[in-house]
């Protein structure tokens, strides 16, 4: 009984995400039946997903930033259907909650790619090293969690997570502003990754506690 009570996840505070995805349950829910009704999966709206971030990658890559913003725009809803559609086909579990942060992963990275092939054209050495940071920031912010929840303690803290990125960054392509989109990224990332590891440590310092406490009650 002990270890099961070491092993347990934190109830966390809910991030943008959750909360966008609950004011927004009476539109998502029934775009998402009608998708099923025509017989779409959810993974196929994931990888549709992808496919649009793709896109949206290339044209940034190629100059046409704003219209690349747009694509990474449009995306987004779009992210936000895969999980409603599960939910509603009662197929919510964690091989699709797996995909879908995968996937998640390489639409904000192949995102970064695009700029970076960019920059690296206008040989903007300061911007280079922006993208490197926000993508490094990015994927830090999502393995802290990860890493956190596969030793028991969760954690969602932060003040830019993944939908938070999502809403600094697209506008500031679509107004072709990505270099301060960037540098917001860049900082908060990262600040979010180590908010994240101070609330894990928080975290893991209770669990010894109560341990400790346990056995001294022996």
């Amino acid at each position: 009984m002990e270890q099961v009570s070491d092993k347990q996840i934190k109830k966390a505070t809910p991030t943008l995400t959750d909360q966008m995805r609950t004011i927004f349950k009476g539109v998502l829910d029934p775009i998402a039946g009608f998708l099923n009704h025509l017989g779409l999966m959810p993974n196929t709206m994931t990888i549709l997903g992808l496919i649009g971030n793709v896109i949206g990658a290339i044209l940034i890559a190629s100059g046409r930033i704003q219209l690349g913003g747009i694509i990474v725009l449009l995306m987004g809803p779009v992210d936000a259907l895969d999980g409603t559609m599960a939910r509603l086909r009662g197929m919510a579990g964690n091989f699709g909650a797996f995909v879908d942060s995968v996937t998640d992963r390489y639409s904000e990275l192949v995102i970064f790619m695009g700029l970076l092939y960019y920059f690296m054209q206008q040989n903007n050495s300061m911007a280079i090293l922006l993208v490197y940071a926000s993508a490094a920031g990015s994927v830090l912010v999502s393995y802290v969690r990860a890493r956190g929840q596969s030793l028991g303690w969760d954690t969602k803290t932060g003040i830019l997570t993944r939908m938070e990125r999502y809403l600094v960054l697209a506008p500031a392509l679509i107004l072709n502003f990505p270099i301060i989109g960037l540098w917001i990224i860049a900082v908060f990332s990262n600040v979010t990754a180590i908010q994240r590891i101070v609330d894990v440590r928080k975290q893991a310092y209770q669990t010894q506690s109560n341990k400790d406490g346990l056995a001294g009650g022996k």
